[in-house]
């Protein structure tokens, strides 16, 4: 996978509608601008949505996220795009930093298709993470969002927004909208970009109605996400998060993947020269493997 964006990302990345009513696809990718895996995939889909022009219910709408953080190949400019979505922030409507407008921008452009318009409306954020992971579902447990989880086949981890706060998942559960985060491997591995655009086929299928079958290259790009990257369906719970405060050195042990069994009394990490010790028989889940961020890692149990 292209590690980098070629060329400057616009806001609205395709929007497609066969012209009849139906569900809103909102689909977000590059909220970190470290992660164009879903920009690429997106791209991706609107290019056969236009050369095919299948019939769908509703409409879908790709947007980019942190537009000059894509552009530089940064994770963010001022601070963290998926913390900025706090009810404060948007009640205050004053914008302090890069990311609080960018985060605006991205509200203006949603406000275009309000919940008038369509008969529900669905969203789908695309992340990917900084050390290697097999794909999964990251769901809030509100509205219908883990119902409407379940229909994917890959892993699903219940309590990142409730952990998380200000992320965007949050800000349109609370709107209304029904959806995921979706975490399609690690930032620069050739699958992440197969899982995100195999995603995205799979939420028009659901979402929209779309008959994957007229798709040109179908099935090859829903099968390589659901038969040969995913791993089968299983749910987790987060049981802690270990956070870091500006100004801390912190260094994961190496080695640890997205899921992998930890045991207590594991060494995971130093910070500030102190050592992190497992507390738990659980897994690891996103480990800090990158320079920016204030999550060093989560622990996750099967339920």
């Amino acid at each position: 996978m292209k590690e980098k964006l070629e060329e400057n990302v616009d806001r609205i990345i395709g929007e497609y509608s066969s012209g009849e009513p139906g569900p809103l696809l909102f689909v977000t990718a590059g909220i970190h601008g470290n992660e164009p895996s879903g920009v690429f995939a997106l791209k991706e889909v609107f290019k056969q949505l236009e050369k095919t022009k299948p019939e769908i219910e509703g409409k879908i709408v790709g947007v980019s996220g942190n537009q000059k953080a894509l552009n530089e190949n940064k994770r963010y400019i001022d601070e963290d795009l998926n913390r900025t979505w706090t009810e404060e922030n948007i009640q205050k409507n004053d914008p302090q930093t890069h990311e609080q407008k960018e985060m605006f921008e991205i509200i203006k452009v949603l406000n275009n298709y309000p919940e008038k318009d369509h008969t529900k409306r669905y969203f789908l954020d695309c992340h990917t993470t900084s050390s290697a992971s097999l794909p999964y579902v990251s769901v809030q447990e509100v509205n219908d969002n883990d119902e409407w989880a379940h229909n994917f086949p890959t892993y699903i981890i219940r309590g990142f927004s409730d952990i998380i706060t200000g992320d965007i998942d949050h800000y349109l559960s609370r709107t209304g909208m029904t959806g995921f985060v979706f975490e399609a491997g690690q930032h620069t591995d050739d699958t992440s970009e197969e899982n995100h655009e195999g995603v995205i086929w799979l939420a028009l299928k659901e979402a929209n109605k779309l008959d994957l079958s007229k798709i040109s290259t179908h099935p090859e790009c829903v099968e390589r996400f659901s038969k040969k990257n995913a791993p089968d369906q299983k749910t987790f719970e987060i049981i802690h998060r270990h956070g870091l405060e500006d100004g801390d050195t912190f260094k994961m042990k190496e080695g640890y993947e997205n899921f992998q069994k930890i045991e207590k009394g594991e060494l995971l990490a130093e910070q500030n020269g102190e050592k992190v010790y497992s507390e738990w028989d659980a897994y690891i889940f996103m480990p800090l493997y990158q320079s920016q961020g204030n999550d060093g890692f989560f622990v996750v149990q099967d339920v």
